[in-house]
């Protein structure tokens, strides 16, 4: 099962849930402060190559690159 981001649009608490894929958008209470108003955001994630090489988002390689994190070179994508 995929795991998605969520925010709260009461107490704006950003949170996880793993969740099958059909129920994605159905309601899903804060574990903060238990409101039924979570909305599902937008996930970003990174891979890696065969190479070696990051991946980040939709898999747009960083060849400027040296570590594991695209966000750690301060390349701009």
């Amino acid at each position: 099962m995929p795991i998605y981001e969520y925010t709260c649009q009461d107490c704006q608490n950003h949170f996880q849930a793993r969740r099958a894929m059909r129920d994605a958008d159905a309601p899903l209470a804060c574990p903060q402060c238990g409101a039924k108003r979570a909305k599902r955001g937008l996930s970003l994630f990174a891979a890696h190559s065969s190479s070696g090489k990051a991946l980040a988002g939709g898999g747009a390689s960083c060849g400027s690159c040296s570590s594991s994190s695209c966000g750690s070179c301060g390349h701009k994508h």
